[in-house]
């Protein structure tokens, strides 16, 4: 009886086990790498390494001291990869910009809706791309705008 008790138990055990990895190992929704083909091209970029040490901003970013505290969505939108630890926003409701957030810490990736946290991090490299005809990418001045919907909580 003993026997078939422990017996009983390992295997309730085992299936316990088999279904916690089973539901940890589900593939998480892979977001796309957003490619950009910027006009201006320099040699270092975020993302980038110089000797051991990480390119975290470049020509065209505003460097924001975020302390820790979080970004939000300033529309609907959509959160990709870039490089590095970069994300790139996109927007149906400014077709014509894209914004690359460099510094945040597991940044939201996907659809997000306006004032949606994105991320957070201890800085932000916040940069604003224009598209350009030929479908190219120049950086362009940031919106004071739109950079104060993504740094306020709404």
């Amino acid at each position: 009886m003993r026997a078939i008790s422990s017996a009983l138990i390992r295997l309730g055990l085992i299936v316990v086990v088999f279904v916690l990895v089973r539901a940890g190992c589900q593939p998480e929704t892979q977001v796309e790498r957003r490619n950009i083909r910027l006009t201006q091209t320099w040699e270092l970029q975020p993302g980038d390494r110089v000797g051991k040490y990480a390119v975290i901003g470049g020509l065209g970013d505003i460097s924001i001291e975020l302390k820790g505290n979080t970004i939000y969505a300033p529309f609907n939108g959509q959160v990709q990869p870039f490089r590095s630890d970069c994300v790139v926003f996109s927007s149906d409701e400014v077709p014509a910009y894209l914004f690359r957030l460099c510094g945040l810490k597991r940044p939201q990736l996907g659809g997000v809706e306006s004032g949606q946290p994105i991320g957070s991090g201890e800085y932000l490299q916040f940069a604003t791309l224009r598209k350009q005809p030929g479908g190219t990418w120049s950086f362009v001045e940031p919106s004071r705008n739109i950079l104060e919907r993504t740094l306020t909580k709404p």
